[in-house]
């Protein structure tokens, strides 16, 4: 096996040469082919600085590809499951229609692009790096549009710069598919996709996982090699039209190749995922479990080896074989391990497809004319017998001392009296990292594996806070003080006692803490960690030099005037973004179901952050609504059907948001408006203006100087659309933010909205007053009982 494999490759280099003397030799066509051009089997067309070109490259049955390479490397093959057996004539072309294809004198023709109407001006361009594209140009030659480009074809190699995920618009798919074998260039058995829930790569073989990335941390995956990583830089993009993976390296000759045999490495150096090693028992190096044959054992697997099987009967029964040439050494090895009277395997025909399938006794033998089998070495095989029970003798020792010693430990601890705020500090700690009393188990896993979070001792805290003093005191919430802390290496922390009395009992601490900490978005606040000790329990959240949105909107008249309308509809779409990420792209679908300013907190750049999980609810994607006799949320701020009926879902946020939206516009409480002349809230009087045609009256009058009229009333339109009486009526977030960004767009007419009237508390709140309060990191919740 070893041999024939050293065959090919030597073959493979020979043509690659051949490749690259043609091109080098012969008339090229520069790096462009325009209509009426054609690339035949001696010309080749290469990028501006020579780093790619393409040409046509024959494998070793004599089949023949159109291929991008980079040195003796094939980096993209467009015609990789169709391969062309008569080169006679074969060219590529480029009509006046803008048609590319390949074709040859047999009139086999295999069409890269085919447009609709036919599309005069065209080019074709080879680009340094390694992207081969087609474009409608002006008459000056400027691109009007891109019309085609290998980009969004993937073979086996992702270049920096290509995508993988999926287009939402065009519902086209970026995913590597190896190749199927070290010869053929068709379509093999692992994939490289992905997973955008996750934020994880995930290699397949046929559909079963097989190896995770791991998420991105610190800027750097989890399960690939730090030294792989060293000069990269990742870019996932996530919204309505596409989610992707992309990255970009200063490492020259780079390009992740997903091997056919499920291997990833960069073709700058180093190894990326050892999927070979993967057996569905072990997690190690990303790799994935599975269920396992009853026969096979951890530590048992497939080594190549050179040697013969000994078989004491008719060698007919001793072996199997499958002439499925769709079948690779991959999916040899897979039947192989599911057989528990396999133990080794070899392909049946010499481009290495096809399985043979072994039963006898392996004989090893380290000759050079001896051919290579896969086969399967077991750790519990006979030679080791005197060594295993060895290792059982030690092991049942070991237990039996460590036994002894935790008898006496627990004397000892008899002996002690634990301070009662250690042992309440010890049965939270384990509340916390238990999957009693919650629903999410998934998560709960996650944080007991860390997930980035930091349990905080109490003597830190007070260390970090100078003993919770005044001078470090941020502001008082509902649910207790906040302070500002420094950590040693010079962090400053937010950091939320959550008082006695605060009405957030230990499943809600617990249900935050393991919620947020699965959070990761630009729009959400970053929580760090948590502190308990007896009965306090803290919160350690980024520290929000800007404080929360109520400061600035319902405050002092200096503040607000910092919120001009840009900045203040760049806050609108930022908490839009939040939402849609919480409610469609995280893990699990997430309900906020206390959205106000007052929760809404403001980075050095005024960048929004959605804060305050600890009322939040899990949905999964297939639930679209829940019942609860216990409504939590703020006054003002709830939908009708929440409030009234118990019943909440996205609709739920969308509501609040909607509300939010016409306290951004207004400069207006909405959980204390009442207007005296009409008996109206903030959402009955925002109605009636605009019923009216009288939108541009809500608007805060400070913002008389960076006013858009237009972009004012779009948003109390949207705003109207998001506080319909009926769930059924309002729009979903991806819809907000279309309608909220896209101008041209025609919304529909709003109806009447949910709670239209407001309630008469005093005629000195019928427009509120400023008040000095506001909320600083800290995450104040109202509850309200079910009557």
């Amino acid at each position: 096996m070893v041999y024939n494999k050293l065959v090919n490759y030597v073959f493979l280099l020979s043509l690659a040469c051949l490749c690259l003397w043609t091109t080098a030799t012969l008339a090229a066509v520069s790096d462009r082919l325009r209509p009426g051009d054609v690339l035949n089997f001696s010309s080749s067309i290469c990028s501006p600085n020579q780093i790619f070109c393409v040409c046509f490259w024959t494998s070793m049955p004599g089949l023949t590809y159109l291929a991008v390479s980079r040195g003796s490397a094939q980096v993209w093959i467009a015609n990789r499951n169709k391969p062309i057996v008569n080169t006679s004539g074969l060219v590529l072309t480029l009509d006046h229609s803008g048609v590319m294809k390949i074709m040859n004198q047999g009139r086999e023709t295999i069409s890269l692009y085919s447009p609709a109407q036919p599309i005069r001006n065209t080019v074709a361009t080879l680009l340094d790096s390694g992207n081969l594209i087609l474009q409608e140009v002006n008459s000056n030659g400027s691109m009007k549009r891109l019309l085609w480009q290998s980009f969004d074809h993937p073979a086996d190699t992702l270049l920096p710069g290509m995508k993988l995920g999926v287009n939402h618009k065009t519902g086209r798919s970026w995913t590597l598919v190896s190749w199927h074998t070290d010869s053929i260039p068709g379509s093999g058995a692992f994939t490289l996709e992905w997973e955008p829930r996750g934020s994880q790569l995930q290699i397949k073989q046929r559909e079963k996982l097989y190896w995770t990335s791991g998420v991105l941390r610190n800027k750097k995956f989890e399960h690939i090699p730090k030294e792989a990583q060293r000069m990269v830089d990742y870019m996932i993009v996530s919204n309505d039209n596409e989610e992707y993976f992309s990255y970009i390296t200063q490492i020259n000759h780079s390009g992740w190749v997903l091997e056919f045999g499920g291997q990833m490495r960069d073709q700058g150096g180093g190894d990326l995922a050892k999927v070979d090693n993967c057996y569905g028992y072990n997690t190690d190096g990303g790799c994935q479990k599975w269920e396992q044959p009853t026969c096979r054992n951890p530590g048992e697997r497939f080594e190549f080896r050179s040697g013969y099987f000994d078989f004491e009967t008719d060698s007919d029964s001793n072996s199997t074989s499958n002439l499925n040439t769709s079948l690779a050494v991959s999916d040899c090895k897979a039947t192989c391990w599911s057989n528990c009277d396999c133990v080794g395997f070899d392909y049946s025909f010499e481009n290495g497809t096809g399985c043979v399938f072994y039963n006898g006794k392996w004989k090893s033998a380290n000759l050079a004319s001896v051919r290579g089998f896969a086969i399967l070495v077991s750790s519990h095989s006979d030679k080791k017998v005197k060594k295993k029970w060895i290792w059982i003798g030690s092991s049942v020792a070991t237990i039996l001392l460590i036994i002894c010693l935790c008898i006496l430990c627990l004397k000892q601890k008899r002996k002690k009296v634990v301070p009662k705020g250690e042992r309440t500090e010890n049965k939270m700690l384990d509340l916390v990292t238990s999957d009693r009393s919650t629903n999410f188990t998934e998560l709960q896993n996650d944080v007991k594996k860390g997930h980035e979070l930091r349990v905080f001792s109490y003597s830190s805290i007070m260390e970090a806070t100078n003993n919770l003093s005044l001078e470090n005191k941020l502001g008082e919430g509902g649910f207790g003080p906040v302070y500002k802390g420094k950590l040693p290496m010079g962090k400053e922390v937010a950091i939320k006692q959550l008082s006695r009395s605060s009405g957030q009992g230990v499943i809600e601490f617990k249900n935050e803490l393991a919620l947020i900490s699965e959070l990761q978005h630009m729009n959400l606040v970053q929580l760090l960690g948590c502190c308990v000790y007896g009965e306090e329990k803290m919160l350690i959240y980024e520290y929000m030099p800007n404080k929360s949105l109520d400061c600035f909107l319902f405050d002092s008249s200096t503040q607000s005037q910092q919120l001009e309308w840009k900045r203040r509809f760049s806050i609108i779409e930022g908490i839009a973004q939040g939402l849609l990420y919480l409610h469609k792209y995280s893990r699990l679908r997430v309900i906020h179901r206390d959205l106000k300013a007052s929760n809404i907190l403001l980075d050095e750049n005024m960048i929004p952050k959605i804060s305050d999980f600890g009322m939040a609810r899990i949905f999964t994607q297939q639930e679209s609504e829940r019942n609860t006799k216990r409504i939590v949320g703020t006054y003002g701020y709830m939908s009708p059907e929440y409030a009234m009926e118990g019943l909440f879902s996205v609709k739920s946020d969308v509501y609040s948001f909607g509300v939010l939206m016409l306290e951004i516009v207004s400069g207006k409480r909405g959980n204390n408006f009442y207007h005296e002349d009409r008996s109206l809230n903030l959402v009955g009087y925002a109605w009636e203006l605009w019923r009216d045609g009288l939108g541009r009256d809500l608007i805060d009058p400070r913002l008389s100087s960076s006013c858009i009229n237009h972009q004012m009333l779009r948003c109390i339109h949207v705003a109207l659309l998001c506080v319909e009486e009926s769930a059924d009526d309002r729009p979903i977030m991806s819809d907000i933010i279309s309608m909220l960004t896209n101008e041209s767009a025609t919304l529909p007419l709003p109806t009447r909205p949910g709670f239209y009237t407001g309630r008469k508390v005093t005629k000195a709140q019928t427009f509120p007053k400023k008040s000095k309060e506001c909320s600083i990191n800290d995450l104040s919740i109202s509850v309200i009982y079910a009557r």
